[in-house]
């Protein structure tokens, strides 16, 4: 640590994580339980405030405290609610319109008792996530809602949902849309399952007929919708691009289990291949573990799209090195019958079902087009992308 302050924070994160484990060992206890300890002793998120699942620390002191939790065999708490810890609690805390409406929300995440999904993209918009057509109106001290969304993880299983929505067509794309939490068990809230190659049918459609928000539950002013998204975009890019702290764990770690256990497939070209993959994967651990620990309390940036692009189009290698390995084998699929489990059922089933589902690695959180751009244009500081209907109404701009 490089001050006194830093060090002093250090081991204020790592006791509470050590007492947390000894009155709470996440061997024998509920899982919620234990979650729920967590964030009582603000561990969820150290940086948060107090109260909130944090203590007020710098960011990258939650290393500290995963390390300690998940070394005695906590959970991680991406993999409980990915969308709830990566992406709606950051937005929540800084943009929920009082800090007991963002506690009320915070814990039940934090338990995994209550899931959270995100609805942005849309059939007509996808990666140009500023032209999307659901729209809310004003009514009283509501919003009324109608339009549809896709490819919205988890909805199925989600009490809320992040929801984007355009507010005043006659603004420029960017400047007419609000940020608003929404009930899924509302009226109006209908979702369908898209079913995906894997077999499962983890994302899906969902359609919105006159659902209604109160007013409490927007973040952010009125029209102040694209701000509130970054922080949400930015954060999702740096949760899905984090990857393990522990080497030699994450996908990698199933490449190399697969080499153990197939040694009459073993030729040097493949050996050279899998040292390539294993150094590339150390490479961005170290990366990751780095950006972690010298992370502060606020958002992330655009940074954080590096490391997105590169885990997703590394997961794709590693499995695409596993498939070459099996050879014939990789043709064979044991069921494609849905699972409860969704997307655990896909990163714990066979490695073919991970290699499928490493096809949408590339596309969610951002295409890996996106983020080159966002990295060439944020952090490059190269010139933009001529945007023809920057300065246009929204309603005018053409659509299809």
């Amino acid at each position: 640590m490089s001050t006194g302050t830093d060090a002093t924070d250090a081991t204020r994160v790592a006791e509470a994580a050590r007492r947390v484990i000894a009155e709470h060992d996440p061997r024998s206890v509920p899982q919620r339980e234990f979650l729920g300890a967590c964030f009582a002793a603000g561990l969820s998120w150290v940086h948060f405030p107090e109260g909130l699942g944090g203590l007020g620390v710098s960011r990258g002191l939650q290393a500290v405290a995963d390390e300690i939790l998940q070394g005695a065999g906590g959970p991680v708490p991406f993999y409980v609610n990915p969308i709830g810890y990566g992406m709606a609690a950051p937005t929540v805390r800084e943009h929920a319109q009082s800090a007991g409406l963002a506690r009320e929300w915070l814990r039940p995440l934090a338990t995994g008792e209550h899931i959270w999904c995100q609805l942005f993209s849309e059939p007509g918009a996808g990666s140009d996530l500023a032209g999307l057509a659901t729209s809310a109106v004003r009514d009283g001290n509501d919003w009324v809602i109608n339009g549809q969304k896709v490819w919205t993880s988890l909805a199925h299983r989600s009490r809320w949902a992040l929801l984007l929505a355009r507010t005043d067509p006659d603004q420029p794309k960017h400047k007419g849309l609000s940020y608003f939490v929404l009930d899924m068990h509302a009226p109006g809230v209908q979702t369908r399952p898209l079913r995906q190659m894997t077999g499962q049918a983890e994302f899906n459609e969902v359609y919105l007929s006159d659902a209604r928000i109160p007013d409490a539950h927007r973040l952010g002013a009125v029209g102040d919708g694209w701000r509130v998204a970054m922080t949400t975009l930015m954060n999702e890019r740096s949760a899905i691009g984090g990857g393990s702290s522990v080497r030699g764990t994450g996908t990698i770690a199933d490449a190399v289990a697969l080499w153990a256990q197939r040694p009459d497939r073993h030729t040097p070209v493949l050996r050279d291949r899998l040292a390539a993959l294993w150094t590339r994967a150390e490479a961005h651990r170290l990366t990751g573990e780095r950006a972690r620990r010298s992370a502060t309390a606020g958002s992330p940036g655009p940074e954080g799209s590096i490391s997105k692009l590169v885990s997703a189009e590394l997961n794709q290698h590693v499995y695409e090195f596993c498939m070459e390995l099996l050879g014939p084998e990789a043709t064979l699929y044991g069921s494609y019958a849905v699972s409860e489990n969704g997307r655990d059922a896909d990163r714990r089933g066979p490695v073919q079902q991970r290699f499928l589902r490493s096809r949408a690695n590339t596309i969610e959180g951002g295409t890996s087009e996106v983020l080159r751009n966002i990295l060439g244009e944020r952090v490059l500081g190269l010139p933009g992308d001529l945007r023809a209907d920057a300065n246009r109404p929204w309603r005018e701009v053409p659509r299809g």
